[in-house]
């Protein structure tokens, strides 16, 4: 692609570099493609059906950019503890991403975790979700804030951030807290543990959170070294979410063991009506009081189109 061309230099103002799919597509140079049809099904979220060729024109220019930050990291450590004059210590790599509620994040981040992890360099990527950091449902409920269950003030912050501390600091066995979406809570002493991976992948709504401007303030952005907001309308998002919750409808939550149990004999025009009422109360409003205010910190930014194919890269200059 030549740079004369591209269309990103179309406006000097922006701090982000545009791309559209061919544009972007280009720049994955001969990287090979090691994912199979096989492979990709079970990276899907429900409501998702993403081609291998969304995997060639979007995540493989990803993975090879990320590549590329990563040796540049890796550099830097080295000139930092030759400089100090002490042993190479290893040091993971915190990629981040964020986005609303049935954009496809989850799928994003298994997408470039099977991707990072079959790169030609042999590395260990962990991925965990901010999920189980909510929490306890019995907590949300007590304090009254289970309507505001996604929203950072039901995030344990202080939890998350001594994880990605001690991950950062190269702790082994660092445990994550495990979320159950049948039951809508925490699974009591189970955990996931991140044992001084390579890449760690950090999933969830609010992952690029600022807070209220004290000075002390630590926020999970100061550790992740590359982040990444996927993106679509919000008329889509909301169609989206319906679409999926009349799926969960047939399938999750006719489980017995559901918290949502009690949504599986609604009819299809009152479910339609449930989950758009569910949105517009909850998820668009923390979609537009929380998450989307937090777009532009990100890195990169993959805007997807009704079919759930990214349409528009942006990439941070």
């Amino acid at each position: 692609m030549e740079l004369k061309n591209a269309n990103f230099l179309s406006d000097q103002l922006t701090p982000f570099l545009s791309f559209n799919r061919e544009q972007w597509a280009e720049l994955r140079k001969s990287v090979p493609l090691t994912l199979t049809e096989q492979d990709l099904k079970p990276l899907l979220g429900i409501n998702e059906e993403l081609s291998l060729d969304e995997v060639r024109t979007i995540y493989l220019p990803l993975v090879r950019l990320i590549n590329y930050y990563i040796e540049e990291s890796l550099h830097r450590q080295y000139v930092m503890n030759r400089f100090l004059g002490v042993s190479p210590t290893k040091v993971p790599y915190i990629i981040s991403i964020a986005g609303s509620v049935a954009v496809g994040k989850s799928t994003s981040a298994r997408i470039v975790q099977s991707l990072l992890s079959q790169w030609p360099e042999t590395r260990k990527v962990d991925l965990i979700t901010t999920d189980g950091f909510l929490y306890p449902l019995a907590k949300l409920q007590k304090e009254e804030i289970l309507h505001k269950k996604g929203f950072p003030i039901s995030y344990d912050t202080p939890r998350l951030l001594r994880f990605l501390a001690d991950v950062k600091s190269g702790k082994p066995n660092v445990s994550a807290p495990i979320y159950s979406h049948l039951t809508y809570d925490i699974i009591p002493d189970q955990f996931n543990l991140v044992d001084q991976p390579d890449i760690l992948i950090l999933e969830g709504l609010n992952v690029l959170q600022t807070g209220d401007g004290r000075s002390n303030q630590m926020f999970v952005s100061d550790f992740v070294d590359f982040s990444i907001y996927v993106d679509a309308d919000e008329t889509l998002l909301k169609e989206w979410y319906i679409s999926r919750f009349l799926k969960f409808r047939q399938s999750a939550f006719s489980d017995p063991n559901s918290y949502f149990k009690h949504y599986a004999n609604l009819s299809k025009e009152e479910a339609i009506v449930t989950a758009g009422k569910i949105w517009d109360e909850i998820n668009g409003l923390n979609l537009q009081q929380n998450i989307l205010p937090t777009r532009e910190r990100a890195n990169l930014i993959l805007t997807k189109g009704a079919d759930h194919a990214v349409e528009l890269v942006k990439l941070r200059k």
